[in-house]
């Protein structure tokens, strides 16, 4: 079979959430020994971090704007290649295609009311372009992947699809991601001076919690004797001096650290420095961070809501995310019950074992199959 995969953004150099999942993913299917040939569609960039293989070709398209890259340049180059499906992998497909199409529907975030714009203008935008064209696809899909079965029933029931349209393909996560004995001192001091920090990985998204999750941290600091210094990864100084304003929390400014955009080669290394992992998120339709965290070792402290505590578990922290002083209580039990901790670190190596990429190209191939025999 010809398969034609969407992964417009892989070759950018900052890569985020989505960009990972399909890159993993692609690395895996070229292992596979399926017969299949794998077209693999993308955007030029500067990191070329794909490389062809005797089952997979890349093509690269070049378009001025995103909306005309997917709606235009997308279907004409999967007519020229004659392929057999395309599988969109980022929310979003062609709203026409000749072909049998796939869509992995990260979540439905956008399609649900929220409280105030982005403050980020291609969010925003982005967030417009997916209600306009996400509810005109659904119908053309002959199959829906999501990432949990959280949200593979909000996606039925909010959009009112067939049970067997819509699926659930759990994510992996990068088996670089491992326990350290030495930590890589080179790595980490890019970013902050040592180690046994609080690790927050956030962003301007909403969901992401950042204003509660820093409100936290400032009652953790009236509390603790040890007062760990926060780092706070794809947050900008002028977006977190707004959040400590908001929350009247400036003191706690000289506790914090913010790089920006942190490469994904170094975050193992900074997860095997932090002392925990706060992922205190509002919504969530997998959370690929907690496993790269639980995989090295470094307890998370995580929310009881949306599809988090079915990739985390049970015996994760679970806390109320809209109530700061549980996650601060949550921190300083990690801080003052090592029993606690050292539970908490095993648990975790224990449950990343149920997820691997591996796992999720194999089930990729069985839907390819599943529809195409049918065809």
């Amino acid at each position: 079979m010809k398969i034609a995969i969407e992964a417009q953004r892989i070759f950018r150099c900052d890569k985020h959430g989505m960009d990972f999942v399909v890159l993993e993913v692609l690395r895996e299917l070229q292992k596979q020994k399926d017969g299949n040939m794998y077209y693999i569609l993308v955007a030029p960039g500067e990191d070329c971090c794909l490389e062809e293989s005797e089952n997979l070709k890349i093509i690269e398209l070049h378009c001025p704007t995103y909306p005309l890259w997917e709606q235009v340049a997308l279907p004409r180059i999967v007519s020229q290649l004659k392929v057999d499906l395309l599988h969109c992998t980022s929310n979003t497909a062609p709203l026409w295609c000749n072909v049998p199409l796939v869509l992995t529907l990260h979540d439905i975030i956008y399609l649900e009311p929220r409280q105030h714009r982005s403050p980020s203008l291609y969010q925003e935008m982005g967030w417009h372009y997916r209600r306009l064209v996400v509810p005109r696809i659904l119908k053309k899909c002959k199959k829906i992947i999501t990432v949990s079965n959280f949200e593979c029933t909000r996606i039925r029931e909010a959009l009112h699809l067939p049970k067997e349209q819509v699926t659930a393909v759990y994510n992996g996560y990068n088996t670089h991601f491992t326990p350290k004995d030495i930590l890589d001192w080179n790595v980490i001091q890019k970013y902050i001076p040592k180690d046994n920090f609080l690790f927050f990985l956030g962003n301007t998204d909403p969901k992401k919690n950042a204003a509660r999750t820093l409100k936290a941290y400032s009652l953790y600091l009236k509390v603790s004797t040890l007062k760990r210094p926060l780092l706070i990864a794809d947050l900008k100084e002028a977006y977190i001096d707004k959040l400590l304003q908001q929350e009247g929390i400036t003191e706690i400014k000289e506790y914090l650290y913010y790089p920006g955009y942190i490469a994904n080669q170094d975050l193992a290394s900074l997860y095997n420095a932090a002392f925990a992992f706060l992922y205190p998120s509002l919504r969530e339709s997998f959370g690929i961070p907690m496993l790269e965290a639980m995989a090295c070792g470094t307890p998370i402290i995580t929310s009881n809501t949306s599809a988090i505590p079915e990739v985390a578990g049970e015996g994760a922290i679970l806390i109320n995310p809209l109530d700061p002083q549980e996650i601060a209580d949550a921190i300083l039990q990690l801080e003052n019950d090592d029993s606690f901790y050292q539970q908490q670190s095993a648990y975790g190596l224990k449950r990343v074992k149920q997820f691997s990429w591996r796992y999720t190209a194999e089930a990729y191939v069985q839907i390819y199959n599943s529809i195409l025999n049918k065809s």
